[in-house]
Formats: C-alpha cells, structure tokens, sequence
C-alpha cells in the first residue's frame, strides 16, 4: 500500500489548487455525484434549496427477492466448500479485510470495495475464488461472442435490489446455471469463467453504467438484424442515477486469442463494446481467478481516458502480490536503470510476502446437452429492441420448427407491423428463414440445399398458380441447370446456365384462354402461348454467323426471328426471319419453299446460305425446336404446379428431422432400442430357463431326504423321457391342426371368391388378394415351423437322454444299465 499512501498524499497536495476546475466542469473522482466535504459551512438558504432540489428527484427503487432462498434450494446438499471456508480462505478474507480498511483511511470519498460477498450458504467468499475457469465439451463455446450470447439467452436478468449498491450475494455459477437467473454480477462471473476456460485475458468489473445498460433496455438501440435507414436523434429522459447506478461488466484484454484490442461485453446483451463507449460511466474494481485490482485513475471522463495496464501500481493498486501478476510495461529508458541486483532483490521480496490465490470454491461447471440445447429459460426469451421484437425459442418446442421470429415495426410503440422474419431449423422441406412483407403482401422463403425440387428462394403473394411469383434454384442440383424462374399472369421467364445446348434465357408470352372453366390449369387447360423468346450463350465451336445469340417463334403470327453472334472486330450482327406457312394450300397441294419465306441480313454472305434447300432445311429444323420449346415451356408449368402443391403439402405437414444420434426423439431409433433390449431379456429368460432343473418336478414325488435307489433312477429317467416326448408330440400336434385351420379357412374364402365373383367390386376384390396374401404367408410359416420341428425333436430327445446320464445324480446309479 506504499504506492497508494504517496499518491494519496500528492492528490491531497494538488486538491486544492483543481478545486475551481473540477467545480466549473462538474469532474467526479469516481462517482459522478459530487459528495461535499465534512468540514464544509453551508447556510440555511443553501440547506433549504438542497432539500428542494431533493425532494424533486423521485428514485424508485424495486423490492426483489433473491434470486435464491432457502426455500428454492436445500443448502444442506451443496458440497463441504459451498458451507465453510478453508485455512487459506480464511486467511484470504482477514488480508482483504486489511486490504479495505487500508483502503477505506487513504480514500475515504471512494465506496467501500466488492471483496467478499456472501455465497448461496451464507458464507462469505472472496470474488476472485467464485471464479471457477472452465472449457466448455461444446465447440460452439469456443469464441466469446458465442460464449457471451449463449449466457444472454441461457439466463434471465434479474435486477439489483438497490441499483446504488453491489449485491450483498455473489452466487456459484453452478447454483446461478442451475436456476437459470441471476444479476449483472451472476451474468459476468459465468461469463467471466467461461472466457477464461476458452484462454482469453478476461475480468469481471465492478462499475457504472448507464440506465439502459442496467436494465438491459434496448429500446433504443437497433436491433442487430436489422439495417437502421436513419439515424434518428431521440431525447431520452434524464435519469435522475446517472452515473450511481451500479453494473457488472466483463473486460477482455488484448493479446491472448489474438485478440487485437481490448473490449468490454455486456454479459445481459452479448455485445462487444469500446472501452471508450459512453455506456459504461466508471470503474471501481476488476478481478479475475487469480487477482484483485482497484482502479486509482479519474473517471471524470466516463472511462475513456482509462489505461488498462494492470502491471502499473500508480493506476491499479493489486490485492494480492505474485508471480502471475502483469508487470508494467517499460520504456527502453526504463529498463536501462534497471540493475540485475534490483531484480534479484525484487524476486526475494516478492517470495517473502506473496500469496497465492486459493482454488475455486465452485464445482465444477457444467451444461447439459439438453440445457445447451434449449438455450432460453422455459424454451422462450422475448427481447424489445427499438421498432422491432425479436422472439427466440429452444429447436423442437415448435411443431413447425420456428425457433426466431423479428418483427419490425412503424412506430416505436410497436403497434403496426411492417416486416416479420422467421427462421427455421431442422425442416424436412430444408425451409430457413421466411420473410413476410406486411405492407406489400410479398412473401420471400429461403431454403438451405436439399429441397427436393432444389428450390433455393420462392417469392410470392399468393400460392395460387398463374400469380405473380419468382423463384430460384440450386442449379447444381437440378439437370436442366435452371437457376431462377419469374412468373406473371401472362409470361414466365426462366434463366439456365451450364446447359449443353447454350440456352441461358426463354421467355414464354401467353394469351387469353379461349376455354373458359371452372379451374383453369395447366394441365386440364392450358394458356395459349403466344411467343417465345429465347437467346442462348456463345458456342466457341461454331461460327458466329452460324451460332444464334436469339431467336423468336411468334406463334400466331407464324414466324421466326433468329439473331446470330456478333463477330470480333465487327459492330453488327446477322439477322435472320422466317415465314412458317402450312405445308399444303387449300386445295391441297404441297407448298414449295419460295424465296420471299426468308428474309435475312448477312455481314458477309455466302452462297450456300442463298439456296432454297439451305433455308428450307433451316426452317423445319425450327419448327421442330419450336415444338420442342413449346413442350418445355407446358412441362415448366406443370413444374410450378407441383412445386406449389408440394409446398401447400409441406406447410401443412411441417415435419421435423430428428438425427439419429437423438436418442429421445427418435422415435424410430427409440423402437429399435427397444426391440432390441426386449431380444435381449428374451435371451436371458431362455439362458435361465435352460439352468432350471429338469429332475425337479420328478423328485418332488419322492420322500425328502431318502437316497436313491437304481430302480427309483430308472424309473426317474423314463418318466422324465416320456414327459419330454409327450410335449414334443403335442407341439407338433398343435402346429399341425393350426396349419389346418389356416388351410380349411383359405379353402373356404376361396370358394365364396368363386360364388360372388361376378358380383363383387374392386373394392371387394382387392381386401380378398389382400386377405390370401396373409393367408398363404401364415400357412407357408406354420409349415416350415411344423418341418423344423419334426427334424430338430429327435435330436432333442437324445440330447436329453445324454443329459440324463450325466447328470451327478443319476449317473453312479445308471451306469450298471449303460
């Protein structure tokens, strides 16, 4: 405490010469609420506006019960470290009480320091002990950011019972894991232990912070979801605790994980901040498991002008003296005046007078797979942030899988909806994430790979067909190699790539039905289509006069339109138009191909393409496309019209995957364990059936205790071989008269078959093949059944005669007759 005695001393000099600055800008030394001193004249006028001013402010301080009582909890079950302390405790509680009233005589405008609060059995425990380092089995806690948001979701947020001071009780994180709740404190320890199981510089820091921060008040900050159009300057209301509210907090220093910076996390939130953030309004103290550190620099700036370097004694005054302790960091200059007797002297003084921390008190922490799994206290956590609402649920407590929903809103009291977003896990339809546009009626789903029309995105207004719609594929996973199709009430436009044919475009125009029904569809009444427009990639084994960039098939008006590749160098392009005419006039004659049927422009032309034949064999190749465009276009259709039923089939059912490995709800692997510990008992039943004493039931007949004589023996052997190939013989009777019961039943469903056949219905029909199918399938087992037995009960029989003279107790007495 030498360091502290002399910058005490040089701020009392210094005190009076900044008493008119710190009054001009409102400094505080560590509170923002300046305290006066003791031997400070105030007037009656001065006293009589303090109490006025006094009076106005209206604290309203909650009462809430903790979080843990003798009620909820049987202490008397807690380990032997949970209810008392050790020697070295012990020993650690009077130096940190030494430690306080030192403290509390060099700084007595400071409050009093958060050293040894009581745990969950009333026993009071130093901060640093309750910190118990542990690495989580799970890989999804290896981070910080996914550590600090797993504590955010797994508990619930209690607030301090006086928010003006720390807690009287800091409780286990087992005991805090186990209730799911706790305060700022409770948050960061288990935080705190997590990220330094993980291997990060981490700290729980005991501060201020402001109103929002306290309460975990996010209404108005954006949620992280979101994408904010505006900043928008909102007034808040002054809080009357302003800089006295007390607040928990978790420092992560840089250096360890590649950490590039220091940072703070808000355990209520999970979010990283600056540690020059306007949130966080000062801090009185930061440990971790190994140490214990007062911050002696003013926090009149909140704590952005703070250093933290826990190795310099003039900024953070240490508890405890060890080896472990971060040592200052030097200049060159520094380290110059540094001899090697300096340090040896320093290493023995440090021998001499160190202390190690004590272990953890607390257990060992630990999550189950099915806490980690469910995440949020009773499977939900509501969370109000500004304009929107975000609503998390465990995976499977949904029947249709929903395990986030955000809602965005107009208005910041959260009445009119403008957005929802939903997502999905463990879909069998592979849906993710669903976007509902309230204001337009637009409805965006997104699915991960696996759909089994590999549909990647599907945006619609309405799930009937022939409606405005756009949808997009895994093209990957799909053989034409479509990518994306768009739909209106009159066109359909699809894009492919990776095709063999080139194709990267078709555009289908349709008309109006000449039918008019009832249920218009595809199939039973499909829309005329009117043209058709396609445009394909270019084909680097063909000529680019040769290649056709486009082309068109105007149906009605029986023509065709080619575009062909525009060569290097040139600026225009070839063009090509056909005229489709019947193949016979109207007295039937055969048309011949004519010249005015073709109409071309060539950038360079040539004979071939001049002849009659040459275009007459262009143009039926192109009716023959166009049929064949034609029919994709109708089977493109009728797609859309299964992948809309499928998906009215999918919402509707919503079926979940459940993994194999889940050996709760499996139920199919569930019924197989079953079946398979049933086989088993089974199994043992027949093993000790096998033990049981077959002479029993025989001796039994005989007086207790009398010997046995040869002739008892004999008699025992042939009473226990005629019992035994008695039962053999009414086995075999009994499968024999139930395979001719089988028989005699099927004999009989067939001759009514033969009687009512004309009369009979499909109906009918198929439950009697139905019926001599299990029919035929039971005979054809009791007849294998039967022929088993009747090759295996001879062998039995001389099993158990073999037996029988072996047997210790009839095997002296037996022998004369083998």
């Amino acid at each position: 405490m030498e360091v502290l005695k002399e910058k005490v001393e040089e701020e009392e000099a210094a005190e009076q010469e900044e008493a008119a600055q710190r009054a001009e800008r409102g400094e505080k030394i560590m509170r923002p609420l300046e305290v006066p001193k003791e031997g400070a004249i105030m007037t009656q006028e001065m006293l009589r506006d303090l109490e006025k001013k006094l009076s106005e402010i209206d604290i309203t301080i909650p009462e809430m019960a903790s979080i843990i009582t003798e009620d909820t909890i049987d202490t008397s079950k807690l380990p032997l470290s949970y209810q008392s302390n050790t020697l070295k405790e012990e020993h650690l509680l009077q130096v940190a009480d030494n430690f306080s009233l030192q403290y509390s005589h060099l700084c007595p405008d400071r409050v009093p320091l958060f050293l040894h609060p009581l745990n969950e059995c009333e026993v009071p425990k130093f901060v640093s002990t309750t910190i118990r380092p542990t690495l989580m089995p799970y890989p999804e806690l290896y981070n910080w950011d996914s550590c600090a948001q797993f504590v955010a979701d797994f508990l619930s947020m209690v607030p301090l019972s006086d928010p003006l001071q720390p807690p009287s009780h800091l409780y286990s994180s087992t005991t805090v894991i186990k209730y799911q709740k706790g305060n700022c404190f409770d948050f960061s320890t288990l935080l705190c232990s997590m990220l330094i199981g993980s291997g990060y510089d981490a700290y729980c820091v005991s501060g201020y912070g402001s109103q929002d921060l306290c309460h975990m008040d996010l209404t108005r900050e954006v949620c992280p979801l979101t994408v904010e159009p505006k900043k928008e300057a909102e007034n808040a209301n002054p809080d009357p605790l302003h800089g006295l509210r007390v607040h928990s907090w978790v420092l992560v220093l840089s250096g360890k994980r590649e950490v590039p910076e220091s940072f703070f996390i808000d355990p209520f939130t999970a979010r990283s901040y600056s540690t020059q953030d306007d949130h966080f309004l000062g801090i009185e103290s930061l440990w971790n498991h190994k140490n214990y550190w007062v911050n002696m620099q003013d926090c009149w700036n909140c704590c952005k002008d703070l250093v933290f370097d826990l190795g310099d004694p003039v900024r953070w005054e240490y508890l405890l003296l060890g080896t472990d302790k971060p040592h200052l960091s030097l200049t060159e200059d520094d380290n110059d005046l540094i001899d090697d007797d300096d340090i040896e002297n320093l290493g023995k003084e440090e021998e001499d007078i160190s202390f190690d921390m004590p272990h953890s008190w607390v257990e060992q922490i630990e999550i189950s797979p099915e806490a980690f799994e469910s995440r949020c206290p009773n499977g939900m956590k509501v969370i109000q942030y500004k304009r929107a609402k975000l609503e998390k649920w465990t995976p499977y407590l949904n029947r249709n899988g929903l395990v986030c929903r955000l809602s965005i809103y107009e208005d910041l009291e959260c009445t009119k909806t403008l957005e929802t977003k939903e997502w999905y896990q463990n879909r069998e339809d592979m849906l993710e994430l669903k976007h509902i546009n309230k204001i337009t009626g637009l409805i965006t789903d997104y699915f991960k790979p696996g759909h089994p029309q590999a549909l990647r995105v599907h945006s619609y207004k309405s799930m009937q067909p022939e409606m405005d719609r756009v949808m997009e594929f895994y093209e990957k996973a799909r053989v034409d190699g479509l990518i994306k199709r768009e739909e209106t009430p009159q066109t359909m436009t699809e894009y492919y790539q990776g095709r063999a044919d080139f194709l990267s475009y078709r555009h289908v125009n349709f008309g109006p039905r000449v039918k008019k029904l009832a249920l218009n569809s595809a199939e039973s009444n499909p829309r005329p289509m009117v043209k058709i427009t396609e445009r394909f990639f270019r084909n680097p084994a063909k000529p680019a006069d040769e290649d056709v960039a486009e082309r068109t098939f105007l149906i009605l008006e029986e023509r065709i339109q080619l575009s062909y590749h525009c060569r290097e160098d040139y600026i225009t392009a070839s063009k090509r138009e056909f005229l489709r005419r019947t193949e016979v006039d109207s007295k039937g004659n055969k048309i011949i191909m004519t010249p005015d049927m073709c109409v071309s422009f060539e950038v360079e032309p040539m004979e071939y393409t001049k002849k009659l034949l040459y275009q007459y064999e262009a143009m039926m190749q192109l009716k023959n496309e166009e049929k064949l465009s034609r029919h994709q276009a109708w089977e493109s259709e009728l797609e859309v019209l299964e992948i809309l039923k499928l998906r009215e089939e999918e919402e509707e059912a919503h079926t979940l995957t459940i993994s194999i490995y889940d050996t709760k709800r499996n139920e199919k692997s569930k019924e197989y364990r079953e079946t398979m510990e049933r086989v088993m008992h089974e199994e043992h039943l027949r093993q000790v059936e096998a033990q049981l004493d077959y002479l029993a039931p025989f001796l039994a007949q005989l007086p207790p205790g009398e010997k046995l004589t040869r002739g008892q023996a004999m008699r025992l052997k042939d009473e226990c071989l005629s019992d035994f190939k008695q039962r053999l013989i009414d086995k075999a009777n009994l499968i024999q008269a139930r395979f001719e019961k089988e028989t005699q039943e099927l004999q009989k469903k067939q001759q009514w078959y033969q009687e009512n056949q004309v009369t009979l219905t499909a109906e009918d029909e198929d439950l009697y093949l139905s019926y001599c199918s299990q029919a035929m399938f039971r005979i054809r087992i009791l007849e294998q059944r039967l022929n088993r037995h009747k090759e295996l009960a001879p062998l039995k029989y001389l099993a158990l005669e073999e037996k029988l003279h072996k047997d210790p107790r009839l095997v002296e007495l037996l022998r004369i007759f083998v």
